[in-house]
């Protein structure tokens, strides 16, 4: 019987997800040998500070503050640091001494995953990132894998689980924005400082990956169209409600066939509103789900846990075993599929509907009015709701319009709505926000 090769594996970072690596590695050890054909040895673990508590117990020689050393003796490398640097000098090192690496970076990857996969295709080593978007989610590999044989022509993705918690509050509970963040940071879903997530970052890091392993081209952050949660309110949330819609944070990666914009691929992630039946309307508290519409196989979704330690360590060490089995089988490795250039396109060129709240005057001819400046720019209403308050103060009254459009242009509905903005009746805009699945 041939003996059991050992593979080095460099463990950078060593935070929640980190740590939860690591004790994997150690506990389960036999059985990750088993499924690999390698022994897979933790060589050790790369930190800023050695003697950081965590909440994990793991053995101190294990440690480091040299990182550079660390992966320039390692067969695999996993990325867990997070930020574009030293993680970016530090994959390129172990790629240029032909390690085989395992990143969840997604913000790396979104801004400069281009020169990550021509490197690692230059060096035949494999570059994987399933733990980059949705956790614990195996979406990564079925796109890549499983539906290269097809076309798909949209993704709609939940691929963010603090604001997925947020907006679901403010659903179930009546709460403002302020509040439901605040819940979601005392639960430990949302960071000290949530700008990253709240406005909208790292869906969009999230939803640029997608799109390039779905449409086989390279896409950045510069071409997604991000716009975040912070300006939905507890009054837009019942109104969607009350209209039988949801609230969710969507990264929307599409095919578009445009006669005034070409054909291209579209990118952004903004609130939508949801049909309450459509399935990712059900996607409750911090869980993630991918939605995707390909040509044969119709439509799919995916569901899971898209953060947390252990979770994301599942995705992790999934990609540590593929690699492993990779290096001990011979072959080259496999990193993206992309194969050619399909230009994206900025978010006017999208088609969606549009949700518009309006406070106007009470008083004749207003919805004729309202309605001519939707026709004149190609905009067609499919629901108007109208609600008659009176100002206490003031004793006037005034009405509340809820307008959700049929599809258009992304340039014909803004140009509606700024048009609508002119009118010496319109009190004020109150919201404006997308509607998909209709």
């Amino acid at each position: 019987m041939s003996e059991v090769r050992t593979l080095k594996v460099a463990l950078l970072g060593c935070g929640n997800v980190g740590a939860q690596v690591a004790r994997i590695l150690i506990d389960d050890a036999e059985a990750l040998a088993a499924r690999s054909g390698a022994r897979l040895e933790l060589s050790g673990i790369a930190v800023r500070t050695i003697d950081s508590p965590r909440d994990v117990e793991l053995p101190r020689e294990l440690f480091t503050t040299d990182a550079d050393t660390l992966v320039k003796d390692a067969d695999l490398v996993i990325e867990l640091m997070g930020g574009i640097e030293p993680a970016r000098s530090l994959i390129l090192t172990a790629i240029q001494n032909g390690a085989c690496v395992v990143t969840g970076n997604k913000a790396l990857l979104a801004q400069d995953g281009p020169t990550l996969y021509e490197e690692a295709d230059k060096a035949g080593v494999q570059l994987s990132y399933e733990a980059a978007v949705a956790g614990a989610i195996p979406i990564l590999r079925p796109i890549r894998d499983s539906l290269s044989g097809d076309r798909i022509t949209r993704v709609l993705g939940i691929v963010n689980g603090t604001t997925n918690f947020i907006l679901d509050q403010m659903d179930s509970t009546g709460a403002q924005f302020a509040d439901a963040l605040a819940e979601a940071q005392r639960l430990g879903y949302a960071e000290a400082d949530p700008t990253a997530d709240v406005e909208g970052h790292d869906a969009a890091a999230k939803a640029a990956i997608l799109a390039s392993l779905s449409f086989h081209t390279r896409f950045s952050l510069d071409d997604v169209y991000c716009e975040g949660i912070t300006k939905v309110s507890a009054e837009d949330i019942a109104s969607a409600k009350e209209a039988g819609f949801v609230i969710k944070l969507l990264a929307i990666a599409e095919k578009i066939d445009s006669s005034d914009h070409g054909s291209g691929i579209s990118v952004r992630v903004h609130p939508t509103l949801l049909p309450r039946e459509h399935p990712l309307a059900a996607v409750r508290g911090a869980f993630n789900a991918v939605f995707i519409e390909a040509e044969n196989a119709g439509e799919l979704m995916f569901y899971g846990q898209g953060a947390g330690g252990t979770p994301t360590a599942s995705a992790v060490l999934g990609d540590l075993v593929s690699a492993a089995r990779r290096l001990v089988l011979g072959g080259p490795g496999r990193t993206e599929t992309t194969t050619g250039h399909v230009p994206a396109l900025t978010i006017d060129a999208s088609d969606t509907s549009y949700y518009i709240g309006l406070d106007v005057a009470d008083q004749a001819g207003v919805l004729a009015r309202i309605a001519h400046i939707f026709a004149e720019n190609g905009v067609s209403i499919e629901i108007m709701r109208q609600t008659i308050h009176r100002d206490s103060a003031s004793n006037v009254e005034s009405a509340e319009l809820k307008i959700v459009t049929h599809r258009a242009s992304e340039a014909a509905l803004a140009a509606t709505v700024e048009a609508v903005k002119g009118l010496d009746v319109i009190n004020s805009v109150t919201s404006v926000l997308r509607v998909e699945g209709v």
